[in-house]
C-alpha cells in the first residue's frame, strides 16, 4: 500500500511563492503557532492551506476559510523536494529556529519509489541519493530538526513491491542516510515502518534492523493512511518490542474516521471520501513509547489522481474543506 506522499507543488519559505490569489507581496493573514509546551513543532505561515485561508478571505469565503484554518493553524511536514535541497532545507530550519519552534521534515527521494505509482520517482541512482542527503544535511546543520525518513521504503521492499535486485542497496542507502542525519548536532530521525493495514510488526521488523533503526531516534507509522491512532500505537508497540524498544511517531493528520472500506482494496488509501482530521500534532501523548502524534502527511494535499484528484502532492480545496468540516 503506496503512502500516496507529497511530491511536487513545495511553497517553499525561501522563495517566497505567491498563490491563493494574493498578489506578490501582499500580507497574509496572521498563522499563530501552537503552545510550545505540548506541541513544539514549527507551523508554516506560507503552508498551502495558509495561501489558501488568503485567498478564500480575499473572496469573502469567511466560513470556509475559518474551516480550512483549523489545517493551516497546525504544524505539518515539509517534504523536501530533489531540487535546492540545502536551501529548503535551511529555509525551513531557520524559519523554525527563528519562530522557536523544531521543523519537522519529510524525506522521499529513495530510487524506485513509490513502485511507479502516483508518487514514483526517486534519485536517479544511489549516488544521487547520497549527494540529496548530503545537501539536505547541509541545509539542518546545528538547527533543530525532526526527519521522518523515507516513507514506504521499507514497507514496499517487504511487500515485494520494489524489486528484491534494489533491496541490498536501499538498506545501504537507509542506514547512511540515518548516520547522517543523526551526526547532525540537533536533529531526530524516525525511520518508516509501514501502517496498522499492512502487515504484521513479524514480517518487517528485520528489514528495520538492516535499514538502522537501531540508530535512530524510533520509527513512524501510519504516514499518509488512515488507520486509528488505537490501531497505529496498539502496532507501533508490538514492533517496539521487536526493535529493542525503539519509541515511535503516529501520522494523525487524516485518521479522524479510521479507514475507508469501500471501493477497490488496492485503492482506498487513495483521496478515500468521507475522513477526517484525527488527533491535533503534540508530544502530550501520555505514554512515554508514543513521541507524538504528528501531521505528516499535510492535509488537503492530494494522494494522486485517483477519485478527481489533482498531481500528489498538489492542494485540493474541495478535499480540504471536507476533511476540515469533518473534524
Amino acid at each position: 500500500m503506496t503512502a500516496g506522499a507529497v511530491v511536487v507543488g513545495a511553497a517553499l519559505l525561501v522563495s517566497a511563492c505567491s498563490s491563493g490569489g494574493k498578489d506578490e507581496g501582499d500580507a497574509l493573514p496572521p498563522v499563530k503557532q501552537q503552545p510550545k509546551s505540548a506541541d513544539p513543532f514549527w507551523v508554516n505561515p506560507d503552508s498551502k492551506a495558509a495561501r489558501a485561508v488568503a485567498g478564500l478571505e480575499e473572496d469573502g469565503k469567511d466560513q470556509e476559510a475559518k474551516t480550512v484554518r483549523r489545517i493551516a493553524e497546525q504544524p505539518s511536514g515539509e517534504w523536501i523536494t530533489p531540487e535546492n535541497a540545502t536551501d529548503q532545507a535551511r529555509g525551513y530550519t531557520e524559519a523554525a529556529q527563528k519562530a522557536d519552534r523544531d521543523a519537522l521534515l519529510v524525506l522521499y527521494n529513495i530510487p524506485h519509489r513509490d513502485c511507479g505509482n502516483y508518487s514514483k520517482g526517486g534519485a536517479a541512482d544511489g549516488n544521487a541519493y547520497r549527494a540529496w542527503i548530503d545537501q539536505v544535511a547541509a541545509g539542518i546543520g546545528d538547527r533543530p530538526a525532526t526527519v521522518i525518513l523515507e516513507p514506504d521504503a521499507v514497507q514496499h521492499m517487504v511487500d515485494n513491491c520494489t524489486p528484491e535486485q534494489f533491496h541490498e542497496e536501499r538498506y545501504d542507502l537507509l542506514k547512511g542516510a540515518i548516520g547522517k542525519l543523526k551526526s547532525l548536532k540537533h536533529t531526530t530521525v524516525y525511520l518508516d515502518a509501514g501502517n496498522a493495514g499492512w502487515g504484521k510488526p513479524d514480517q518487517i521488523f528485520e528489514p528495520l534492523k538492516w535499514s538502522g533503526v537501531d540508530q535512530a531516534d524510533g520509527f513512524s507509522v501510519n504516514v499518509s493512511n488512515f488507520y486509528s491512532t488505537e490501531e497505529s500505537v496498539k502496532y507501533g508497540k508490538e514492533l517496539s518490542g521487536k526493535v529493542g524498544g525503539k519509541p515511535f511517531v503516529v501520522d494523525t493528520s487524516r485518521n479522524g474516521n479510521g479507514p475507508y472500506t469501500g471501493g477497490s482494496p488496492d485503492e482506498r488509501w487513495c483521496n478515500p471520501p468521507g475522513r477526517a482530521l484525527g488527533e491535533t500534532p503534540t508530544t502530550k501523548t501520555g505514554d512515554p513509547l508514543v513521541k507524538a502524534y504528528l501531521w505528516v502527511k499535510r492535509p488537503g494535499e492530494s494522494d494522486g489522481t485517483c477519485k478527481g484528484g489533482p498531481r500528489a502532492g498538489e492542494w485540493w480545496s474541495e478535499y480540504a474543506l471536507k476533511l476540515a468540516a469533518s473534524s
